[in-house]
């Protein structure tokens, strides 16, 4: 995710610093910044000299929010999985490195299945969307199975009408081109959707940008749209038919879900969320926003 520009004051060079923070609302299309953003930043990985912190995914349980997400290290430039824990989803409390391989990681979405936990994170240095089930939640990863073979970014899977659902972008560089597979249980065998590619040629909608979710009777997947630059501003679009035969969607309406702020931590771009509806019918999310620091800080 690092960039980097001269647009600001050359002679000097510039990077994009990702940090994470928190929306809230009435749903996941009425949600405004929580108070205190941005909550976790490179600052508060203890156990690794971090450049930016990202790409963050949550999950309930045993009464406590488990927040995991990539930690970008500031020598190598490759990514790891971070965790953190809160009792209110509000004050997060850093708690470690919980997912470490020779090659980049990133995008480590997290949920449960037949009482176990499982992460899947992009892992393009594997060769293939490797998924890991959790020994011992929330630590513990290890490899349960690739999935599908290739160079796969920011995959996605979700759970709707009877099967498993997988997004995955095949073109990491240029962020153009979505694919969609399909199975009977998570950890395969997958199947090629027939209306595959469902995005061939789109920068604006290509590449997935958090969980999808459910809206009352209605499915959403998250979109980055990456014009005119990557992780510019993230969007909402509608899966309106969903068969192993069949695939249809629909942008939504309201325009950009998530954009950058005016200024301050996300003043550049936001390109994640991962949205959850609490008890009492209100809707929070866990987002990352980044904005420019002068390279070497």
């Amino acid at each position: 995710m690092s960039e980097s520009t001269g647009g600001k004051g050359d002679p000097l060079r510039w990077h994009r610093v990702w940090s994470i923070g928190l929306h809230s609302g009435p749903s996941p299309f009425a949600m405004a910044p929580v108070p205190g953003n941005p909550v976790l930043i490179a600052s508060d990985v203890t156990d690794a000299d971090a450049y930016y912190v990202a790409d963050p995914f949550m999950l309930l349980y045993g009464g406590v929010w488990h927040m995991f997400f990539e930690v970008l290290l500031r020598r190598s430039r490759r990514g790891v999985i971070g965790s953190a824990i809160s009792t209110d989803a509000r004050v997060w409390r850093y708690s470690g490195i919980v997912l470490d391989e020779p090659f980049h990681l990133a995008y480590p979405q997290v949920f449960a299945w037949a009482g176990r936990h499982y992460m899947l994170p992009e892992t393009i240095g594997a060769g293939a969307i490797r998924m890991y089930g959790a020994a011992e939640f929330p630590r513990g990863f290890t490899p349960a199975g690739d999935l599908i073979e290739g160079i796969w970014a920011d995959p996605t899977i979700f759970f709707d009408q009877g099967l498993w659902w997988l997004l995955a972008c095949s073109t990491p560089y240029e962020n153009r081109t979505l694919h969609l597979f399909f199975s009977e249980q998570p950890l395969g065998p997958w199947r090629r959707h027939p209306r595959s590619p469902i995005v061939a040629d789109d920068r604006r909608s290509a590449r997935p940008g958090g969980r999808v979710f459910r809206y009352g009777d209605r499915l959403f997947r998250l979109a980055q749209d990456c014009v005119p630059r990557y992780g510019t501003q993230l969007r909402a679009i509608e899966i309106v038919e969903l068969t192993p035969t069949r695939y249809a969607e629909l942008p939504s309406g309201d325009g950009p879900l998530l954009r950058p702020a005016p200024e301050g931590w996300n003043s550049v771009g936001m390109h994640h969320m991962d949205a959850h509806r609490q008890l009492d019918g209100t809707w929070i999310a866990c987002v990352d926003g980044d904005a420019f620091q002068p390279v070497g800080l």
